[in-house]
């Protein structure tokens, strides 16, 4: 997307000024001044930058808003969706784990391989292994 977009680095995340929703009415009603009242514009902000700048920003902001909310619902569908299969695979483990106690033929292979994942935790074992 470049040149369109620009990434910062967390410096200047960190440093620079940032707009708010109280900024914007500000921003917005100064942009109107600026244009109205140009000759308390000091000579070295282009009217013509702000105002792009502002068109950007009032272009984005929305467009941002929305794909905020999209990758909040994603987010949240994935890991709906992670929670279900993990506690469909403890579920599987489990099963496998019975059927390995009593000999259950191919258990004890598939067990001894999937409890390697418990293992790596470094604690005692839960009622899930």
């Amino acid at each position: 997307m470049a040149p369109h977009v620009i990434a910062l680095t967390p410096e200047q995340r960190k440093t620079i000024p940032k707009m708010s929703d109280g900024t914007e009415p500000f921003v917005d009603k100064v942009m109107d001044y600026a244009i109205n009242n140009a000759e308390f514009l000091p000579p070295f902000v282009s009217q013509g930058e702000l105002q792009k700048d502002w068109n950007a920003t009032s272009n984005l902001l929305p467009l941002l808003r929305m794909v905020d909310q999209i990758k909040d619902n994603m987010s949240d569908t994935a890991m709906l969706a992670g929670s279900e299969a993990y506690v469909g695979a403890l579920s599987y483990y489990n099963s496998v784990k019975q059927a390995a106690k009593v000999n259950a033929p191919d258990a004890k292979a598939i067990y001894e391989d999937l409890r390697k994942r418990f293992e790596k935790q470094g604690r005692k074992p839960s009622s899930n292994e």
